[in-house]
């Protein structure tokens, strides 16, 4: 039993040694913070001496302060431009705190695309409108699956060296720069108290007045001059310890501020990446509506159809009566321009011949343009030196 009772005052003992070590340290670092924040305002009021980093350490940590915040807005801006929706951003960030893959997200293209080919089956695909609705929304899913590559690549390829940057080297910037202001601190303190250290020895030093002072006085003072002596060396001890740590710690953070010029270059190719990418997303959607737009061209026309009195039914098709659309493809040859009503266009886009009564078309180049009398409205006759041939309208910007 009496075993026992020690062994427990034991474990009492050392609990309360380690609570009065761990009270000590708490009230010797509330101290350490508390002289140093006296030691920053008197340095904001000048009324005390601040130790100066030279101009190019200076000049490393404006450069660092300006990346940092340059950085950090051009990769929330990258964020909006990439997802809009505030809400998608903030469930795909807490997805990625707690590392776990977001699930995957359709795009509004595809959704759109999706909603177009229903209402395609609803329709009919037999009717102008069902069969337009069903290759236009398979154009859109096209564009949705690019764009969700796109999003990706650059997800990858730009995102996330920002954020690397933003959330790994900057912290351990920020961390050595404090432990440095915080060694500046110390120096400084070092240095005022060897200062006021040496003036107090310098008064003690003063030989005293023999014949106005006692004796007794004279002992008092060269006691008091030995003791600030002391504190002299002392002082002057602290403040080379406190120069040393200062010294190391700041050739560190020179050396992680130097880093930013290879974090400039690192940036500078993940740009190169990321224009890159938008390059090959926007080349590919433009591919995909240029594809789009030839075959809406060889689509049936619907206005033509409700608004030409002329326009033949399959009935009088199968009497052998043709459209003007096919008596045109035959009798291209023989169309003449008018004597007026020609006009000059710049065309768009390149555009393949899908036939002989076609006239095949390249960008930017100009040609001379005309209608004629049953021809359907969404094409024109097209002329380029000797050659002739129908174009679509889409495909051109009319000049005069």
């Amino acid at each position: 039993m009496s075993t026992a009772l020690l062994g427990v005052g034991h474990h009492q003992l050392t609990d309360t040694h380690d609570m009065d070590f761990n009270v000590k340290k708490l009230a010797s670092g509330a101290g350490l913070f508390f002289t140093r924040a006296v030691q920053y305002t008197e340095e904001k009021l000048g009324q005390a001496e601040k130790t100066e980093l030279d101009a190019h350490f200076e000049n490393l940590m404006s450069r660092a302060d300006c990346t940092k915040t340059w950085t950090e807005k051009i990769y929330r801006q990258t964020e909006v431009l990439l997802q809009p929706n505030p809400s998608a951003r903030i469930e795909e960030f807490l997805y990625e705190k707690l590392d776990r893959k977001a699930p995957s997200r359709i795009t509004n293209a595809e959704l759109l695309g999706q909603y177009m080919q229903d209402a395609a089956k609803e329709f009919g695909l037999g009717s102008p409108y069902g069969s337009t609705l069903m290759r236009v929304g398979e154009c859109e899913r096209r564009l949705g699956t690019t764009e969700r590559e796109f999003l990706q690549t650059s997800a990858i390829s730009f995102l996330t060296p920002l954020r690397n940057f933003l959330e790994g080297d900057w912290r351990t910037i920020s961390k050595e720069r404090r432990l440095l202001e915080n060694l500046r601190l110390d120096l400084d303190a070092c240095k005022a108290r060897l200062k006021k250290a040496k003036v107090a020895e310098a008064k003690a030093a003063m030989a005293p007045d023999f014949q106005e002072t006692r004796p007794r006085n004279y002992v008092l003072s060269a006691s008091a001059s030995a003791l600030w002596s002391e504190e002299v060396e002392k002082a002057e001890h602290e403040l080379r310890v406190a120069q040393t740590e200062f010294d190391r710690q700041a050739e560190v953070t020179r050396l992680l501020l130097e880093g930013i010029s290879s974090t400039h270059v690192n940036h500078l190719r993940c740009l190169h990446e990321f224009v890159e990418a938008q390059a090959a997303y926007y080349k590919q959607c433009h591919i995909h509506m240029q594809e789009l737009q030839k075959e809406l061209a060889r689509l049936p026309n619907a206005f033509a159809l409700n608004s030409n009195p002329h326009m033949p039914t399959e009935g009088t098709e199968a009497e052998g009566i043709s459209s003007p659309v096919e008596t045109d493809a035959l009798k291209i040859e023989e169309v003449q321009a008018p004597a007026t009503g020609s006009r000059k266009a710049k065309v768009l886009y390149d555009y393949d011949a899908a036939d002989s009564s076609e006239l095949s078309l390249l960008a930017d180049e100009l040609i001379t343009v005309y209608t004629v009398p049953g021809m359907d409205s969404d094409w024109l006759i097209g002329e380029r030196g000797n050659q002739k041939g129908k174009v679509p309208v889409t495909y051109l910007e009319l000049l005069s």
